[in-house]
């Protein structure tokens, strides 16, 4: 599938509203990726040794309600997402740990209607790689198999940093891209406890971006930090199948282009809910979320489907 742009005239007038434009199709595209991935029991506890191999798909619509003053009406957009992910258990300085790898395949297509500008284009192609090290400092000693059968956590608490690597499809001179053409950094702290059959989990985070210098026509691209809270209520059901319901909150992230700030501040709310159906190594997740917008960001809906598989050479069968 090639990517299809429809041309507009290269006028001053024309360029500012593209690059006006560009700066609300980037946080249609990146708030609900960065904003809150509202994926629950990311601090679970792991044998060392523990691999995962996951694929996922998602299908996303949402759309971006602008400024009435300005001679747009809006942006809509109907996303279908596949993401890969490797996920493997580590001991790191005696504690329980873990190295992911996450990488997504993107195509869709967008409407919108604005004076002067393209009203549909699409794209299709990989975004930006994600590596994530994460680790667990309260309650959480790296063990094996036999020693994570008696182990019965009360409460944890860790740390993670994961880093975007601008690895994604991206051309400077369309609005809508999958690749950042940059880095990001995002720091996070977790906690959870156990309450008999339910489990509470609270992550706390902030997002750190270096600038895109080549950024529509050439102008360079800035963003303040983004700070993200969610919070995740998990109910064990028979058969080792849980259900969760999630929310997450996202503020800041404004965007700053040749270092002049736009009225682009993110704050927008995540809610979502996920069902898990293990059974032996293998389990199926559907998840949906669905976000409103207090100021910029995005609203969309979001229906998720995933398969897992899991292994570990010093077992033959892990309780999920």
């Amino acid at each position: 599938m090639e990517t299809k742009f429809y041309s507009i005239k290269n006028t001053g007038v024309m360029k500012g509203f593209k690059l006006f434009i560009s700066v609300f199709c980037f946080l249609f595209v990146w708030t609900p990726l960065l904003g809150q991935d509202l994926e629950p029991r990311a601090i679970t506890n792991l044998p060392v040794g523990t691999n995962f191999l996951l694929g996922s798909y998602a299908y996303t619509s949402g759309n971006i309600l602008l400024d009435p003053s300005l001679p747009i009406d809006g942006l809509d957009a109907r996303l279908n997402s596949f993401v890969f992910a490797y996920i493997r258990s580590i001991k790191f300085f005696g504690q329980s740990a873990k190295i992911d790898a996450v990488l997504p395949y993107v195509f869709g297509d967008w409407n919108g209607e604005v004076v002067g500008l393209p009203d549909r284009f699409s794209q299709d192609g990989f975004g930006d790689l994600r590596i994530r090290l994460s680790f667990n400092f309260l309650n959480s000693p790296a063990m094996s198999v036999k020693e994570f059968a008696n182990y019965k956590p009360n409460a944890v608490s860790g740390f993670s940093v994961q880093v975007i690597i601008p690895t994604g499809k991206y051309n400077p001179n369309e609005l809508v891209n999958l690749g950042s053409n940059r880095f990001a950094f995002k720091p996070q702290w977790g906690f959870a406890k156990s309450l008999d059959q339910w489990n509470i989990e609270t992550y706390a985070s902030i997002w750190l971006f270096t600038n895109n210098n080549n950024y529509v026509n050439g102008n360079k691209l800035g963003q303040k930090p983004l700070y993200t809270f969610k919070f995740h209520l998990i109910r064990d059901l028979p058969n080792n199948m849980w259900i969760s319901a999630n929310i997450g909150y996202g503020i800041g992230g404004r965007v700053i282009v040749n270092d002049i700030d736009r009225d682009s501040k993110i704050s927008a709310m995540r809610f979502g809910l996920h069902y898990a159906i293990p059974f032996n190594q293998h389990a199926f997740k559907i998840g949906y979320v669905s976000g409103i917008r207090f100021e910029r960001g995005s609203d969309f809906d979001a229906l998720t489907l995933t398969y897992q598989y899991r292994w570990n050479k010093s077992a033959k069968q892990l309780k999920n």
